[in-house]
């Protein structure tokens, strides 16, 4: 019978310790710091979970964006037709599947007849996405494909062959009607040669074309489409499945400049996230240290009435829970209510119709703001079970010993830990962080050197100064505190003006929106002079020769030598291989030097497809051009941008490598609205060439940086909210010694108005200081975020330093104001008496 005694017992006093702990907790909820931790975690999930939420219904909403370009959400391309087994394996994980066959084929209309990529599509395709078709004069969404016996032509192909809808075209055997003409597209190759003239026709008419016979070049595709769960489930089971020549394709993995807009969109979106963790980790850390001076007294009260130290500890923990599982709660529900009010208040937001979020974001807070709790209140409540039962007789004994380099190492970590996991980015998160360390570390190295100094400065105010070096490590550490919170705050206004700004700057009003290729070596004169008779830029032309890796240091490769899908599809292509005198205007040169005019066997690779094959600099890469093997030594890698919308290579190399193969060429140019005219006059000039319009993707790039700016906007409130508790915590932490230096000067003589004006001083140099250090810090921070990580030109504004100081003046001498203007009408007795 003991046992079960024993352990109605135990649980009876488990219970009792909770409900113990609820009373206390009841109780202690009249204590400013109590609130104040309350409110920091509630703002530190509520904006944890903001962000994760809207990121998310964003993301989810630049994903079916950029999906629309592709088609699909998932796309499998190769050179053979797929197995049954795929299509079989993705309808039974619920997921769309339409498959296509491209091709290309000569399409004749009279005399006339022009190279044309074909494209038979089944019932249901687009999946992501609409075509949009004129039938007649009006302009629409296409429904459903082209019936059976018909075909929707682009404008190129009406232009080249100066057919109207209704005319008849002879594709293989058959004679096929256009019927539409397609203004936009969809589901087209990363290639320029995919670029030629489209048409889309009908899968059942694809086997009487006759075009189909072995050895046809053909591209099998497999479009698919579900939920995000379903596509990333059939996109793991393919991993190992897929046969040499097929590979999977999403938007990120098909347009690098689709993929270079997504990545940084993540990056700004993560930064609103990591600003309100520091945040709410400061201001929970001033509050939880303040909560433990509080409760000395109750604790050696309890320790004097026989309770254990683990006892002591157990109630104060069980407190801690309590109240993180109502922040969580608290800080969830706001959350929510936060996206779905800042979606609807943005008009275009509202009308675009975003998709409901995920619970991911929702728990992810949770986890935060529990995490954060834990580690920064957790072993400042630990010393309140080593508070001695002597203090309830002798008042003099201060705060137990604490491992304060414990507590430091703790919340470093617990840091250091969110930042990676809610930047999304292991070099954000990294960056952000060293940063903000060594910040705080020199800003309180430098702000204690401050106030030392200016205490031996002989002004009017000295004792003000003498004061604040008294308590200069207090002092400091408050200094710190107010500039993290303001440096948060201006690399979000000013900064991030300024980053965005530089961003967008990138995609200016002439950016190139044209591609034009294909040009022979002998019309390079006559098509330079053409855009001079249109009074248009003259285009730059770069040379482009087709070229195979086959070994690397001299050990031949394929795609079974790697089990990435995007190595394989890079060993399995042709590359557009190109030489150049000078690296290009819009890459960036990270490692090597580049060569000398007269160099040879020297390449130059850019540095992600160095990255996904293993290649360093120094390896001797061998390529097949036109059936001559051709060894090469790479001698720097490059930083390209793909979203300059410039010519760009993956492979360059000199001239004396690659001089002597014919080539063609290709340029990039801006074409303005009222000179479109020049498009349509350049292909019947020459009629060989291949235009690219590639205004569609521009826009997209752009509407990804909108996106951002509205939602980096949106967010500011929540980490304006949580600047202003770091510094009501920061004031709140030094209270009780203002309190207390208030009554003894009280009690020597001074009166109300001169200890305003003695509080209101303090305030303003901390305020000043802080202002100070939150500039410099912001501007440092903004800068390396712009050039290590975001890869932009950064330029300061000055009056970032204005609105540093002054905001920091005026914002801390009034919470300073506001939270000790009672101080100076606390009688002396009174204060002197509770001591």
């Amino acid at each position: 019978m003991r046992a079960p005694i024993a352990s109605f017992e135990w649980t009876a006093c488990v219970v009792n310790i909770w409900l113990l702990s609820w009373r206390m907790l009841r109780r202690d909820w009249r204590t400013r710091e109590w609130r104040v931790l309350l409110i920091a975690l509630v703002l530190a999930v509520g904006s944890i979970a903001t962000v994760g939420l809207f990121a998310d219904r964003v993301s989810l909403a630049l994903q079916q964006e950029a999906t629309s370009l592709l088609g699909a959400d998932l796309r499998l391309v190769s050179s053979r037709p797929f197995s049954l087994a795929y299509r079989v394996e993705a309808l039974q994980r619920g997921l769309r599947v339409v498959e296509t066959t491209s091709f290309p084929s000569m399409v004749v209309y009279g005399h006339k007849n022009v190279l044309v990529e074909i494209q038979a599509v089944e019932e249901g395709y687009p999946l992501r996405g609409n075509i949009e078709i004129v039938e007649g004069v009006t302009q629409h969404p296409a429904q459903g494909i082209p019936i059976r016996g018909t075909a929707w032509a682009d404008s190129r192909l009406l232009q080249r062959m100066e057919l109207h809808v209704g005319d008849k075209i002879g594709v293989g055997e058959l004679q096929m009607q256009i019927a539409a003409r397609v203004v936009r597209d969809v589901d087209q190759s990363v290639g320029f040669a995919s670029f030629a003239p489209r048409a889309l026709i009908n899968a059942a008419d694809l086997q009487a074309t006759g075009l189909i016979l072995p050895g046809s070049r053909a591209s099998y595709k497999i479009l698919l489409a579900g939920d995000p769960a379903q596509v990333s489930g059939f996109r793991d089971w393919l991993q190992g499945r897929l046969n040499t020549g097929e590979k999977i394709e999403d938007v990120r993995d098909a347009r690098p400049e689709t993929r270079a807009a997504l990545e940084r969109a993540e990056h700004f979106l993560g930064l609103a996230a990591l600003t309100s963790v520091v945040l709410a980790g400061v201001a929970m850390a001033l509050a939880a240290s303040l909560f433990v001076r509080r409760h000395l007294d109750i604790c050696a009260m309890m320790r004097c009435l026989g309770a254990t130290q683990a006892q002591v500890l157990r109630l104060f923990i069980n407190q801690l829970l309590l109240l993180g599982m109502v922040a969580v709660l608290l800080g969830g529900l706001l959350g929510y209510v936060a996206q779905f009010m800042l979606v609807n208040s943005i008009e275009s937001m509202r009308d675009a119709a975003l998709p409901q979020p995920g619970l991911l974001p929702l728990w992810q807070a949770a986890a935060s703001g529990m995490v954060l709790l834990l580690g920064f209140a957790f072993l400042p409540l630990w010393q309140l079970k080593n508070v001695s039962p002597l203090r309830v007789i002798r008042r003099e004994l201060g705060m137990p010993p604490a491992r304060t380099g414990m507590v430091y190492l703790t919340g470093t970590a617990v840091l250091g830990a969110l930042f990676l996991w809610q930047a999304g980015s292991v070099k954000l998160g990294l960056t952000v962080f060293a940063g903000l360390v060594a910040g705080m570390l020199f800003f309180g190295l430098l702000a204690w050197f401050f106030l030392h100094a200016m205490a031996r400065v002989h002004l009017r105010w000295n004792h003000v100064f003498l004061n604040l070096a008294r308590y200069a490590r207090i002092n400091a550490l408050q200094i710190v505190a107010l500039s993290l919170g303001g440096m948060a705050l201006l690399l979000l206004t000013f900064v991030r003006s300024d980053l965005l700004e530089s961003w967008r700057g990138r995609m200016k009003p002439d950016t190139p929106n044209r591609f034009v290729t294909q040009i022979q070596p002998d019309q390079r004169i006559a098509v330079k002079d053409f855009f001079a008779m249109w009074q248009l830029s003259e285009p730059r032309l770069f040379p482009v020769i087709r070229g195979r890796l086959i070994s690397i240091n001299h050990h031949p490769v394929s795609g079974a030598n790697y089990a990435e899908p995007r190595a394989r599809a890079l060993v399995e292509r042709e590359f557009n291989l190109s030489w150049s005198d000078h690296m290009p205007v819009h890459n960036t040169l990270i490692r090597g030097e580049w060569w000398e005019r007269g160099d040879s066997s020297v390449l130059s690779l850019e540095e992600g497809m160095a990255k996904t094959l293993g290649i360093r600099i120094g390896d001797v890469l061998t390529y097949d051009v036109e059936g001559v093997s051709l060894q090469a030594t790479v001698t720097n890698l490059r930083k390209v941008q793909w979203d300059s919308m410039q010519v760009n290579f993956f492979v360059i190399t000199s001239r004396d490598v690659l001089g002597d193969f014919s080539a063609s060429y290709i340029s990039s140019f801006y074409l303005p609205p009222d000179k479109k005219d020049a498009g349509d006059a350049l292909i019947k000039n020459f009629p060989n060439l291949l235009l690219i319009d590639m205004d569609t993707v521009i826009e997209q790039v752009r509407q990804v940086i909108d996106q951002i700016a509205r939602t980096m906007t949106a967010v500011f409130l929540f980490t304006l909210l949580s600047g202003l508790v770091v510094l009501y915590s920061a004031i709140l932490a030094t209270q009780d010694e203002r309190v207390y230096q208030a009554a003894i000067l009280r009690t020597l003589g001074a009166s109300r108005r001169y200890l305003l004006r003695l509080y209101l001083i303090e305030f303003a140099v901390l305020g000043g200081l802080s202002g100070f250090f939150a500039a410099a810090g912001s501007v440092l921070l903004g800068w390396v975020l712009a050039v290590n990580v975001l890869d932009i030109p950064y330029h300061s504004h000055a009056l970032i330093w204005l609105a540093g100081v002054g905001g920091g003046i005026v914002t801390a001498t009034l919470a300073g104001w506001l939270a000790t203007r009672h101080v100076a009408y606390t009688p002396p007795l009174q204060v002197l008496q509770s001591v």
